[in-house]
């Protein structure tokens, strides 16, 4: 072929780029004969390169500071955004009004309470005191603890009267305690002695339930021990089942505590309720709270002896706001002129009246209501009000906590969002009231975003 007189047609290797082996040979001898540069063109060829470096490494910092920067405001832009917080919240509402001034015996112990509320007023319930009948409370709660019975008339087992039971009944009723009429051979249905102890206050009553149950009195004042202590009665201290020892005492806070443990308990509450009962040897007896019934009275007990005199244990019901409310209390170491009997109901009667007039149900907060505001980090901002009205139960005086429960919120957000829970404590009470933004919360700007 033209241009290649050699078999096969291909060229040598040295002449495929142009040059031959003679003549790049050539050339390397040239540049081995030129003569070396000057100090100054020396110094200009460095320069050269040196500038040359120079720009290349500028160029690569731009080249990473913007890759840099890129991925900065990245990060910025789709950074989580620090939630909003609420500020201005009031924690704590007074209800108007001031406490209540209480009739309050002047001798004696007493105090009142509203479950789940707490303490009502200025109590005087200083130190442990002899309760008399009221330890019945605790036996019982034992009793139908370890012996449930049914409201639906099962009287439970049969209970014979013991030689123990009938040396009670006469021993109590020489020294003039609270006994109920018993004889030899006679018998006793669980529902029966469970009347007699807590209706007509009945020391032997306690005595023979104590031996049915536990087998003889000092074991069964172990079992009382044990429950007054898983109930927190921390004052109390018991030293036999019915209470004519005068080391059987406990206070007002306490004994309210038992009833209110005791009354949840559906026979019990029954047995407590009525104002006679008619047992097998004694007859028709009559209960000495002869408040039952009246002012929302439903029990729990009354009754007197000679260390303790007249001592007073109640509930009263009252329907406050569409709400059924029961007040508990306890007047210890009564006496007066009609006997001690009279003048513990008359104390607890003239405090529990005046306490349940003052109990009513408050509306505290008024839907619309603003409570604080809601702020974001970026400035932006709108008034939290209340959806809906909150009434509480209360008293004149008192004082209940408010703290807020905020939902994570995705901004912007429109007016009218629930953004979270007002929580209003009273006691162990607690209502949820929601919370919603009044106009809208703005989100933020891409400047803040990218600088924040």
């Amino acid at each position: 072929m033209v241009g290649d007189d050699r078999p096969g047609g291909h060229r040598p290797a040295h002449t495929r780029h142009g040059l031959s082996r003679e003549t790049e040979a050539h050339l390397v001898e040239l540049g081995r004969q030129l003569p070396p540069p000057s100090e100054e063109e020396a110094r200009i060829i460095a320069t050269d390169h040196a500038v040359r470096f120079l720009r290349r490494l500028a160029f690569g910092f731009v080249v990473v500071a913007l890759i840099a920067a890129g991925a900065g405001a990245m990060v910025q832009w789709f950074r989580p955004l620090t939630q909003p917080t609420l500020k201005g919240l009031a924690t704590g509402i007074r209800i108007p009004g001031s406490a209540p001034r209480l009739p309050w015996p002047s001798t004696g112990a007493a105090a009142l309470s509203v479950p789940g509320l707490g303490r009502l007023g200025q109590d005087h319930d200083a130190r442990p005191v002899p309760i008399g009948v009221l330890s019945g409370v605790l036996t019982a709660y034992v009793i139908l603890k370890d012996h449930p019975l049914s409201t639906g008339g099962f009287s439970g087992p049969t209970i014979a009267v013991t030689p123990r039971t009938l040396a009670a009944y006469q021993a109590g009723s020489a020294a003039g305690e609270p006994e109920v009429s018993v004889s030899s051979g006679e018998s006793l249905t669980e529902l029966d002695a469970l009347e007699g102890l807590l209706v007509d206050s009945g020391n032997d009553m306690a005595t023979l339930l104590a031996d049915w149950d536990a087998g003889s009195t000092s074991a069964f004042v172990r079992k009382m021990d044990l429950t007054a202590v898983s109930l927190g009665l921390r004052h109390t201290s018991v030293a036999e089942p019915g209470g004519a020892d005068d080391a059987v005492v406990s206070t007002p806070s306490d004994l309210i505590r038992l009833a209110e443990a005791a009354m949840r308990l559906p026979v019990f509450r029954q047995i407590v309720s009525l104002g006679e009962v008619s047992l097998p040897g004694a007859g028709l007896q009559y209960n000495p709270n002869f408040a039952l019934g009246e002012n929302g009275v439903v029990g729990v007990e009354a009754g007197s002896d000679t260390t303790a005199n007249g001592c007073y244990l109640f509930a009263a019901q009252k329907t406050v706001g569409g709400q059924t409310v029961t007040l508990y209390g306890a007047v210890l170491g009564q006496s007066g002129p009609s006997g001690p009997d009279t003048a513990a109901v008359e104390a607890g009667d003239a405090l529990m009246t005046a306490a349940l007039l003052d109990l009513t149900a408050d509306q505290i907060l008024q839907a619309g209501r603003v409570v604080g505001q809601l702020s974001a980090p970026w400035g932006a901002s709108t008034p939290v009000v209340v959806s809906h009205a909150a009434t509480v139960l209360a008293w004149p005086g008192l004082r209940v906590s408010a703290t807020a429960r905020l939902a994570t919120l995705t901004v912007p957000v429109a007016a009218g969002t629930r953004i979270g829970s007002l929580r209003i404590r009273q006691g162990s009470r607690v209502i949820e009231v929601p919370l919603e933004n009044k106009t809208p919360l703005q989100g933020p700007s891409g400047f803040w975003r990218l600088t924040r």
